[in-house]
């Protein structure tokens, strides 16, 4: 263990993935633990993160396993509450639930827009809620949202998805607002704008389009769930002390750069 996360406490909503492989949550939550943090594991259902706290044993870390639907705001407050008593202090909340949905704004139906936002969104609205004050309480932590490059850029050639990217895109403005509102606390709060990865999440699109989703990076090369890892664990750690406020692309440069017209 380089031990970059020592002594802290840390939340990871959503952490174990949805189907074979490896997702940003489990990606995050294994490095947590490898850099010395303890860890509880956040999703609806407790099979796939008790799998997932027991490699992360296996592998040295400490992990714990709190199963719970954060859209709901007392269950969000029972997992602030678990993770006190558990461990007796919280620094770390990684808020890593989201779903996807089709549609323009002429096809979305208001069953999936409402869906949508309220498992990007909201849950991150309330696992901050309430996680603050457990925050305030031990004299700082970090606050990392999770967003996409849906939420950044127009993306053209797809069959539409305005609720997740407006779902994305309001999570940047939600992690300004947290900044700025509790800088002079030692609260810190980023964001990370999560490129075309391959992940559980989007293995069901196929080899084509991870091949398209591939080519459309200016690198040229696949992201991985790792690669979004080592960024969480920069912005949860101290090395990233003074570093607030900020959208960090972890794309191969999709957000910031662009062919010229030939």
């Amino acid at each position: 263990m380089a031990g970059r996360l020592q002594g802290k406490v840390a939340v990871v909503t959503g952490a174990a993935p949805r189907g074979e492989g490896v997702g940003n949550g489990m990606a995050t939550a294994l490095l947590f633990a490898k850099e010395g943090a303890k860890v509880v594991l956040v999703n609806r259902g407790a099979e796939r993160a008790e799998a997932l706290a027991r490699q992360i044993k296996d592998e040295g870390g400490e992990a714990s396993v709190f199963a719970a639907d954060v859209a709901k705001i007392d269950e969000a407050e029972a997992m602030a509450d678990f993770t006190m008593k558990k461990y007796g202090r919280l620094d770390i909340l990684h808020n890593n639930v989201g779903i996807g949905g089709p549609g323009t704004p002429e096809t979305v139906t208001l069953e999936t827009w409402n869906k949508v936002l309220e498992a990007n969104l909201t849950t991150t609205m309330l696992c901050t809620k309430s996680c603050l004050p457990r925050m305030k309480e031990g004299g700082g932590g970090s606050i990392i949202m999770v967003s996409s490059i849906a939420g950044a850029v127009g993306l053209m050639g797809s069959a539409g998805a305005v609720a997740y990217a407006t779902a994305k895109a309001g999570l940047h403005g939600f992690t300004m607002s947290v900044a700025a509102d509790y800088a002079t606390q030692n609260i810190r709060a980023n964001c990370i704008i999560v490129g075309s990865v391959h992940t559980p999440m989007v293995a069901h699109l196929g080899a084509e389009a991870r091949e398209r989703r591939k080519k459309m990076v200016p690198m040229q090369v696949e992201g991985t769930a790792w690669d979004i890892a080592h960024g969480a664990v920069y912005l949860a750690s101290d090395e990233s002390r003074w570093v607030t406020g900020i959208l960090l692309p972890i794309d191969g440069g999709l957000v910031s750069l662009r062919a010229w017209p030939r």
